[in-house]
């Protein structure tokens, strides 16, 4: 299967009209021409293309769709707040209810504050970091993806050196390279470290945090009076709802979210703790959709399911399931393979597969066979996905697995 006809219509026309036809992210030559690049509709696990073709989503939308598509519980609260009103001259009370559900819910949190993407979010805990401390240098880790404006964009286009110039890079998990950042920044000129509850960059496995590294991050920034920022947007909500680093006892400043928060409905937030409220308050950040109300209404449905459907559980199985299938599928093809990350948010590599073509041609046979997945970007689990989702992705991983081996012994 190649796409279909009316993908390749839309793509056509994307052309057009549309800068490079397609941006960001979801730009189909990052994938395969066997992937698609529009899609019509989703439900529970399950997407289906511009043509109609159904898929298993692990991708879950590149993280926001915890709960899975169109999630009853979620929608019935969005419809009932949209009757009501979307974007007033002010917030709604379900503003002040999103916030004391956080803040009962996070464990650091003492206040919130709401914007649309994740980028907004990282980029307004830098402010208020700056703000809090009166300093410039932020620490970020090599490879970290922390959004798309400039100060820490993966792309260098647009660009300039001034933009960068506040921003000094150490290696995760390795102590010894922070401090070397600490003292190239001058400790009296760090504002904040920013960090990933664990390193999903892109192009490598996935690695977990070592505690003890969380822990001497939360030592680091004590000494040397900065912020630690925790960079949930990609993890939050799918490791732990109290924070991911919890459980190993470290709480940061400030944490940053999006994706997760409102299955799917565009909205982000900054956590802090009592002693950065005084600096939040001094900032000026906005947007005239931020205090939009169906969103934060979602949010609110969102959180509370996942809280009493214990749906981390029930994701931390399926992604469990998937990953001990594909594991054995791998080694009875002859592959030797490694899945990295926690179950939650799974990725597979090829041993040696250097420049990604095995896994390109694999993820790309995936797709043949009715699964969504990507081949360089850790992929998502939802509480949607249940055995049924995970026997018929592994029917499809299966069949790209065996593709593969054939097309190996071939050649």
């Amino acid at each position: 299967m190649t796409v279909g006809t009316v993908d390749r219509q839309l793509r056509d026309r994307a052309a057009r009209v549309l800068p490079g036809g397609m941006y960001g992210h979801q730009n189909a030559k990052l994938l395969s021409p066997d992937h698609p690049q529009f899609f019509a509709r989703g439900s529970g696990a399950r997407v289906w293309d511009a043509d109609g073709t159904e898929y298993v989503d692990l991708m879950c939308s590149w993280g926001p769709i915890v709960l899975g598509h169109q999630h009853e519980g979620v929608q019935r609260a969005v419809r009932a707040q949209m009757e009501k009103a979307e974007c007033l001259n002010g917030p709604t009370d379900v503003l002040v209810e999103l916030s004391e559900l956080l803040v009962d819910t996070v464990a650091h949190a003492r206040w919130a504050l709401f914007a649309k993407n994740g980028t907004d979010a990282t980029t307004t805990a830098v402010t208020i970091a700056r703000a809090a401390t009166g300093r410039d240098k932020i620490l970020v880790a090599k490879g970290a993806y922390h959004g798309s404006a400039p100060w820490c964009t993966p792309g260098p286009a647009g660009v300039t050196a001034e933009d960068r110039v506040n921003v000094v890079k150490f290696e995760y998990n390795d102590l010894d390279s922070v401090r070397a950042a600490v003292a190239e920044a001058g400790a009296g000129n760090v504002a904040a470290i920013v960090v990933c509850p664990l390193r999903h960059d892109t192009f490598r496995d996935q690695e977990l945090v070592e505690p003890a590294f969380a822990i001497g991050l939360r030592a680091i920034c004590d000494t040397i009076g900065a912020a630690l920022v925790l960079d949930e947007v990609r993890a939050g909500l799918r490791l732990d709802l109290a924070g991911s680093w919890e459980s190993h006892g470290v709480r940061p400043d400030l944490s940053a979210w999006s994706k997760a928060i409102a299955n799917g409905h565009a909205l982000a937030c900054v956590l802090g703790t009592d002693a950065l409220r005084e600096a939040a308050s001094s900032i000026y950040v906005t947007g005239s959709f931020w205090m939009a109300a169906t969103s934060m209404a979602a949010a609110v449905a969102t959180i509370s399911a996942i809280r009493d459907d214990d749906g981390i559980a029930s994701m931390h199985r399926a992604g469990s399931r998937l990953r001990d299938g594909l594991e054995a599928q791998a080694k009875s093809h002859g592959f030797d393979v490694r899945c990295s990350g926690p179950a939650q948010l799974p990725f597979l590599t090829f041993a040696g597969d250097t420049d990604f073509a095995l896994a390109r041609e694999w993820a790309a046979g995936c797709a043949r066979n009715g699964v969504y997945l990507h081949p360089t970007h850790n992929w998502f689990i939802g509480a949607a996905h249940t055995d049924a989702d995970i026997d018929r992705a592994l029917d499809g991983t299966d069949a790209a697995f065996a593709a593969l081996a054939g097309a190996d012994r071939a050649a």
